[in-house]
């Protein structure tokens, strides 16, 4: 069962390979999402019945968000389904659209490799630092950065594979 959709030609074993990553990410992120609701109750119960707030509470969800967010867009330029506002380009005619589409797919591999680069950067340098009331590395917060960089990057090669041999991903 896939839980994204995908436009992608011909189901071969790369595109099953790559919608398996695309949905380990989106189950990632949704036990992720399950649980920051489960702590922000319990920050709520705790401060307005027990009168005692669970101070780590606001880091976790910190933390949560950040891996949240970046594997979703990971899992989102898999299946297109990203904020992109593509209607203009889609409204050219096809000389104009088809190099666009090209442009697009590039556009996200360099914001990949940047988002990449720049994770590996932070990481790197916020390592020894700890999350206060965690007491875990602060480089966690970039490591999804990494993730999403080069899954981000290796979708985008996909798309660029499908462009290349004609597959039009507006007619499926």
């Amino acid at each position: 069962m896939t839980v994204l959709p995908t436009t992608h030609g011909p189901r071969g074993p790369m595109t099953r390979i790559l919608d398996t990553i695309a949905h380990i990410c989106m189950i990632v992120a949704g036990a992720q999402l399950v649980f920051l609701i489960a702590i922000f109750g319990w920050l709520v119960f705790g401060r307005y019945v027990l009168n005692d707030t669970p101070t780590w509470v606001e880091q976790a969800a910190l933390l949560l968000v950040v891996w949240i967010t970046f594997l979703g867009g990971a899992a989102g330029v898999w299946s297109k389904s990203h904020l992109s506002v593509d209607f203009l380009r889609e409204m050219m005619p096809r000389p104009i659209r088809v190099p666009l589409r090209w442009i697009a797919v590039i556009g996200v591999i360099v914001f990949g490799y940047y988002l990449t680069t720049q994770g590996y950067d932070l990481a790197e340098k916020t390592w020894r630092r700890r999350i206060p009331m965690l007491g875990i590395a602060e480089g966690w917060r970039a490591i999804p950065m990494m993730i999403c960089g080069i899954l981000s990057i290796l979708f985008s090669l996909a798309h660029l594979a499908d462009l290349a041999r004609g597959i039009d991903p507006t007619e499926r």
